[in-house]
């Protein structure tokens, strides 16, 4: 029996069978796919309904190219000797400075995004597309979070606030998600969540935008994100190309380590 799983929140099996449902690991690691609400009622009952302690939480957006599982047991390894107790991983996350850590692919950006992870960096928040989470640290999600945005944000300030690991580890991975337009409603109600939730222990940082007392932040971003609509447009790639092949363009056709 394997000591992982996968847990993906998904509505759109056209979605998943295209990137997802690709990726080589699903030969030996399960995965449960939930419909929900939200997200974060997603993984909760993805949590509820399984007992494997090392959980992949992931979007049905991303493919894990041949090797992925091999490296990710040695980035636990590397995250567990440095830090026993810890309670999070991921792919792509964002650190005290503001700085963010990868490497993945995103097709909605058409690039490599992400500074390359050499060691385990520790980070106040997570890009919701690929969170680790290890259920034994005792951290869970929080049901009240409305939607589908900022619970990459919420999760590692849940963890940091019990003195628990959270970290970013080179896993690198294809995102083929599409075209943002802008923030919307569901993230402004995310947004005032988080604002609400987390107010003493303000200001922190998601890896899009700074989420502060005043939330001026939010504002000043959709007006930028209008303004540059024609240069975010044409970054972006067709969400229709072969994740393989992206992953394979990357340099990425495997990750065993």
């Amino acid at each position: 029996m394997s000591d992982m799983r996968l847990i993906c929140a998904s509505n759109n099996p056209a979605i998943l069978a295209a990137n997802l449902a690709r990726s080589p690991l699903l030969d030996s690691l399960p995965l449960s796919v939930i419909e929900a609400p939200s997200a974060a009622l997603a993984y909760a009952q993805g949590m509820d309904e399984t007992t494997e302690d090392i959980l992949i939480f992931l979007h049905h957006d991303v493919y894990l190219p041949p090797g992925w599982d091999a490296l990710l047991r040695a980035r636990i390894a590397e995250v567990a000797a440095r830090d026993p107790d810890w309670a999070l991983i991921g792919a792509y996350g964002v650190d005290d400075h503001a700085r963010g850590w990868g490497p993945v692919w995103s097709s909605s950006l058409g690039q490599i995004v992400g500074h390359v992870a050499l060691d385990p960096q520790p980070v106040q928040s997570f890009d919701e597309l690929l969170i680790i989470l290890r259920r034994s640290s005792g951290v869970t999600w929080d049901r009240g979070l409305p939607g589908w945005h900022l619970y990459g944000t919420d999760i590692a300030t849940v963890a940091r606030a019990q003195g628990l690991g959270a970290y970013a580890c080179a896993l690198p991975l294809i995102h083929n998600d599409g075209y943002k337009d802008n923030l919307d409603q569901g993230f402004g109600d995310a947004y005032r969540f988080l604002q609400k939730k987390w107010a003493d222990r303000l200001p922190l940082r998601s890896p899009i935008i700074r989420i502060s007392r005043t939330g001026h932040q939010l504002w000043r971003a959709r007006l930028q994100n209008w303004r540059a609509r024609d240069i975010r447009q044409s970054m972006a790639v067709d969400t229709g190309l072969d994740p393989v092949a992206l992953a394979a363009a990357c340099g990425w056709a495997s990750v065993a380590p």
